[in-house]
């Protein structure tokens, strides 16, 4: 059969290829310490009672037709509001749009500046850009984040390829390392970018920079989230912000994210959009807009959630720490931000009980699964080498009680190598 050149070519998700085959073992009966996905059990992380209510009401109320394209004008308002009170910046309503998710906005910021040939800027790992950048057929400009850096970018990083380049990509907190810009290194960059655009000509296409600020209100231990537009307000017109509920108020499910960026940007999003049909429902906007609006509500649900996802993410540092001074290969970066830990498991040339030397990444990964139930997921599905012995552990799902008992259960499985 043949099909088009995209379909032939497109790699699905390996995150949700790898989360689903562990979902069919736990199905069969299996007992897996399951670290994969970047969801949550809402058994364990419940999104906000009031937005839950606000969300009920609405289809009580009967709001289920098409919404406005853009987003209804009260929910914009809202996010206008929400993101000053927040964090400080400020968007009118023409310079927001609303989506399902970021994925929908990601996918039509992509398409809208993006020409097939375009040079774009990303660093790995990462979450997904390889794959956006393969929708568009631009050309991959990959830069390799280094661990001395807590895998985040640099601006010498970045600058030897900034020429000719249209996009570049920049998540913080970073998906899937949960650590996070420095202000003085995204100062850096924000510079860097800035000359660069005055450099051009009116003729030529602008640098712009994706902003995705998915997990920015969920940082811990004094790390401070900063932004490009707040360090240099030159920054305002290339810049496109990527936001939503579904990260910070465990929401992934109920599908509101927003765009803030120029106008002329946004509406060339919100018309590839059209196409797609990728708009909140109109329930949850009604609802989102209501809850926006109960400060007291956002404030106290993210003290509680921020503390239970800290005290896990914190947990299994100090486990690996642990284990690290037991002589294990094993190592782990202090959390910083978001649901995730990066881990280190270096165990490529060691063998197990049975005489079995495991040659590969993918075999440490399998041995992991095998013999200490864990999952979790290797750098190199977010793009880093094959070769990387750097590990994402998402907490989402993580049962507190579980902690303990994971961590002694690793330790047998690399006690058990030589």
């Amino acid at each position: 059969m043949k099909l088009s050149h995209l379909s032939e070519t497109l790699i699905g998700s390996e995150i949700v290829k790898l989360g689903g085959e562990i979902r069919d073992r736990i199905r069969k009966g299996e007992h897996i310490y399951n670290f994969t996905v970047g969801d949550f059990n809402p058994q364990i992380f419940p999104i906000p009672k009031e937005l839950e209510d606000e969300i009920v009401e609405a289809y009580r109320q009967r709001f289920t037709n098409y919404p406005p394209g853009e987003g209804s004008l009260e929910l914009r308002e809202a996010v206008s509001r929400f993101a000053k009170d927040y964090q400080g910046l400020e968007y009118n309503t023409d310079e927001i749009l609303i989506a399902s998710g970021g994925r929908p906005l990601i996918y039509a910021l992509f398409r809208a500046i993006c020409d097939k040939g375009d040079k774009v800027i990303y660093a790995v790992p990462s979450w997904n850009n390889n794959h956006y950048v393969h929708f568009v057929e631009g050309k991959h400009v990959v830069v390799e984040a280094k661990a001395e850096n807590n895998f985040m970018p640099t601006a010498d990083d970045l600058r030897p390829h900034i020429s000719n380049a249209v996009f570049i990509a920049l998540c913080s907190p970073q998906n899937p390392t949960g650590t996070t810009f420095r202000k003085e290194e995204l100062e850096r960059i924000c510079a860097m970018v800035v000359e660069e655009n005055k450099r051009r000509t009116d003729t030529e296409k602008k640098l712009y920079v994706m902003f995705d600020q998915m997990y920015w209100q969920l940082t811990y231990d004094g790390i401070q989230h900063y932004d490009p537009v707040t360090l240099n307000p030159e920054m305002r017109p290339y810049t496109i912000y990527i936001d939503a509920i579904s990260k910070a108020f465990a929401s992934t499910g109920v599908r509101v994210g927003w765009s803030l960026g120029p106008a002329a940007i946004l509406n060339k999003m919100k018309a590839i959009l059209s196409h797609v049909g990728a708009w909140a429902p109109m329930a949850e906007q009604k609802a989102l807009t209501r809850f926006l609006a109960n400060k007291p509500a956002i404030d106290a649900y993210l003290v509680h959630f921020r503390s239970e996802l800290e005290e896990r993410l914190r947990r299994i540092y100090e486990g690996f720490v642990q284990l690290k001074e037991q002589g294990y290969s094993v190592e782990a970066v202090a959390p910083e931000a978001a649901i995730y830990l990066t881990i280190k498991i270096d165990l490529v040339g060691k063998k197990t009980a049975n005489g079995d030397e495991l040659k590969t990444q993918s075999d440490v990964t399998s041995y992991l699964l095998q013999e200490a139930s864990l999952a979790v997921v290797p750098f190199y599905a977010f793009g880093a080498a094959k070769t990387s012995p750097w590990y994402r552990l998402s907490v989402g799902t993580c049962k507190k009680e579980e902690i303990d008992e994971m961590l002694q259960k690793l330790g047998t499985a690399l006690m058990q190598l030589r």
